[in-house]
């Protein structure tokens, strides 16, 4: 199981790191769109999987491990979120830092939601 878990978290790293890279190419503001952009897609993601597993009935606890604690787990950036809100209120930027916390935790709930309801209409 941990080489399912390392290999998935392997690629979920890689594509949060491009994501960053990508972002920052085109988007140049003191907002963290990068981290914000891959922890929603990153809840999107968890909720398909979770959903499609639901629905079709998967058991491979090898994909299971692979896609949502390995993939899901190391594309998401929840502990830079959290640094990144420490330095946006460390610079007096409340506001900022209060509605990308915001904005996160509710489009994060939602795209999960969204993410199950979708799977299951696949």
């Amino acid at each position: 199981m941990i080489l399912y878990i390392a290999l998935g978290g392997g690629l979920g790293s890689v594509l949060r790191y491009l994501t960053s890279v990508v972002m920052d190419k085109y988007v140049s503001s003191p907002f963290p769109y990068a981290t914000f952009l891959t922890n929603i897609l990153g809840c999107l993601l968890i909720g398909l999987f979770f959903g499609y597993f639901e629905k079709h009935h998967v058991i491979s606890q090898e994909l299971k491990f692979f896609l949502i604690t390995g993939f899901c787990g190391g594309f998401t950036t929840f502990s830079t979120f959290s640094n990144e809100n420490v330095q946006l209120l460390q610079s007096n930027q409340i506001i900022m830092a209060f509605l990308y916390i915001s904005l996160s935790v509710f489009l994060g709930l939602m795209a999960t939601w969204f993410g199950l309801v979708l799977s299951k209409s696949l």
